[in-house]
């Protein structure tokens, strides 16, 4: 009971201090914006459906196919945000999505991914950067809440100077565009999916998906949280998504500010249980130094 209570006031308190109306919707009142004015079904035509107006898409996974969305826009650089709810019950190696990428050989993506669990264990959060075809970046986290109850909001701020992921406007990872570090800088979709990933997301791929309670069903609202420099797909060329013109691109957003640093050090201290950079083990990127 006292390690509940004191999840649960980590997390208000987190909650409060980072609230920021202008970062949760940029600049300006957002209009009301349906899954089929920004994104359209990419694979597993079968296994999404469109709710309540547009407002709300479900994957469904069962043996047969998973599925997946793109956005329809291609983009240089931005914030880009979606509200999700994971797959519930015995979901070993089943893997929910979101994530930004790149098209062709050599891509560039930065992933959110959560990794399915069995028998009530907590689900974890993965998130990996690929810059020129290189992956291996991977950092895992636990949550201060349980994803699969709830709709929370996952974010990714890219642009020249770093990447920030984001839970509910809590800063969980940064990777900055230093010297010498290969930094993701090609044109990118925003897609999701859900997914057969039980060669390796749970237990290192000795849990398998147990079909017999599938149908796993991912949860998805907000499709207006697209804040992104628009990049027209025949170009390689993001250079103009750099100009400070773009919000996501100024001051505030080149480094976390004095208080989200010391939320991002306090949460990753208690959170995360995996980091490459730590794992010697595997290849050690110039940004782990």
């Amino acid at each position: 009971m006292m390690h509940t209570k004191i999840i649960g006031v980590f997390a208000l308190a987190l909650c409060i201090t980072m609230v920021d109306a202008r970062f949760i919707r940029g600049r300006g009142v957002e209009k009301y914006v349906t899954f089929g004015q920004n994104y359209v079904v990419k694979w597993g035509q079968g296994h999404i459906s469109t709710l309540h107006s547009g407002k709300q898409v479900d994957l469904y996974m069962d043996q047969s196919s998973g599925a997946g969305f793109e956005s329809k826009n291609i983009y240089g650089s931005g914030l880009f945000q979606m509200r999700i709810k994971v797959p519930g019950g015995n979901s070993g190696g089943v893997v929910t999505a979101f994530y930004l990428t790149s098209l062709g050989s050599n891509h560039d993506e930065i992933d959110f991914e959560f990794l399915g669990n069995n028998d009530g264990k907590p689900i974890t959060l993965q998130t990996n950067i690929f810059a020129n075809g290189e992956g291996n970046r991977e950092q895992r986290f636990l949550l201060w809440f349980n994803p699969i109850k709830h709709y929370h909001t996952y974010g990714i701020l890219w642009n020249p100077y770093q990447i920030v992921f984001y839970v509910d406007n809590v800063p969980i990872r940064v990777y900055k565009n230093e010297k010498g570090v290969n930094y993701p800088s090609k044109p990118m979709k925003v897609e999701a999916s859900l997914w057969n990933g039980d060669s390796w997301a749970t237990d290192g791929g000795r849990t398998k998906i147990n079909y017999a309670f599938s149908p796993f069903i991912a949860h998805f609202q907000d499709f207006s949280g697209l804040s992104g420099c628009y990049v027209d797909g025949l170009s390689d060329n993001v250079a103009t998504c750099g100009s400070s013109n773009y919000w996501w691109n100024g001051g505030k957003y080149q480094r976390l500010r004095g208080y989200e640093q010391k939320i991002y050090e306090r949460f990753r201290k208690k959170y995360m249980n995996y980091d490459y950079c730590t794992d010697h083990s595997q290849y050690q990127s110039p940004e782990c130094y």
